[in-house]
């Protein structure tokens, strides 16, 4: 049976592949996203989707970057380069190759952070980019 919230440790982390790490994280982003527009507000369903995603996309994971990457450890900032810098299978559709290049980086911190049980980190993350712009 799979237990959804075992922690892997640091060490099968660092060996996923950063665009692995970041499959993970684009849906942590995701869920924290949804969840907060849920619990915020009475939104009609097609509202939530669309303001999720402009918050859920390249475009605005790349503004968020830029506002909590000073706060990064040594190591989550390494893993944020390991995905920056990664090949991807794919390319975006509506953003440039820069804000999709780092908003891979931003999803793959988040699920190295989520993988190694680091709960706690994820929300002060969210939380200090929350309180220096819109999230």
């Amino acid at each position: 049976m799979f237990d959804f919230f075992t922690a892997v440790s640091v060490e099968t982390a660092r060996k996923l592949s950063p665009v692995t790490l970041a499959f993970v994280g684009d849906a942590v982003y995701s869920l924290y996203v949804r969840e907060k527009l849920v619990l915020s507000a009475d939104y009609p369903a097609g509202t939530l989707q669309k303001l999720t995603s402009q918050q859920v996309s390249a475009h605005g994971q790349s503004e968020l970057i830029e506002r909590i990457f000073p706060l990064f450890t040594e190591e989550e900032a390494d893993v944020y380069k390991r995905g920056r810098n990664a090949k991807k299978p794919t390319k975006s559709k509506n953003a440039s190759v820069a804000e999709y290049n780092r908003s891979t980086g931003l999803e793959a911190v988040f699920g190295y952070l989520y993988l190694t049980g680091q709960y706690d980190r994820i929300s002060q993350l969210l939380d200090s980019g929350e309180e220096k712009g819109k999230i």
